[in-house]
């Protein structure tokens, strides 16, 4: 009983560490202005604490993010479409391009917390390359099915990479991109995702957006 009470105090701990971490960044005009004596001064914990169970700031800014992107994750895995396995190729790539994007937009301050702390290429981490494999497989599948026959692939020519399309679409979805364009040039969420799914649409061959 005492570990099991002990248990569910250390799940409690981590919890109000992540929730402070993620409010003091919605809150910080800048994701560098928050330190790690911040956050462990809003959570009330030491900041030994916080480098024991996260490593370093980064580790932190890691879970942080990962448990609020967690719940999109599980739609993604194993959800029913348009979102889930089950959805076709078609529907599937704009609808988690979609997602991607708004969760960008409603978390960017932690999003561009994660983007500005990581350390050698995003391209090479785990979470980077768990979605840039999903989209990779979904755009194969489209342009490979029919021999890319009226599935946006002109006569005679080959489909696109889907290896290289996923990084570009991938791209289309950056936290310092979603930052740049609602600051600098004013673009609301809405119009965003517009624009992302008329590209999307154009680029799997109907000219239409799919979000």
């Amino acid at each position: 009983m005492a570990e099991r009470k002990a248990r569910a105090d250390a799940l409690r701990n981590r919890e109000t560490v992540l929730a402070a971490a993620d409010q003091l960044f919605a809150r910080s005009a800048s994701p560098r202005g928050v330190s790690m004596d911040d956050i462990a001064a809003a959570a009330g914990v030491g900041k030994g604490t916080l480098f024991r169970r996260f490593g370093d700031r980064t580790g932190l800014i890691r879970a942080v993010f990962e448990a609020r992107i967690e719940p999109l994750r599980h739609a993604v895995a194993e959800g029913p479409a348009p979102l889930g396995p089950s959805a076709a190729p078609r529907e599937r790539v704009p609808a988690l391009l979609d997602a991607v994007l708004c969760f960008k937009w409603d978390h960017r301050h932690l999003s561009l917390a994660l983007e500005e702390a990581g350390s050698g290429s995003p391209y090479e981490g785990a979470h980077y390359a768990w979605w840039h494999g999903i989209l990779r497989e979904m755009l194969e599948r489209w342009w490979g099915a029919e021999g890319g026959a009226g599935q946006g692939v002109a006569a005679g020519s080959a489909p696109p990479g889907g290896d290289f399309t996923a990084h570009v679409l991938l791209a289309a979805t950056r936290a310092d991109l979603v930052e740049h364009l609602a600051g600098q040039d004013g673009m609301t969420r809405e119009q965003m995702r517009a624009q992302l799914a008329a590209f999307v649409g154009k680029l799997l061959g109907d000219g239409e957006g799919g979000a």
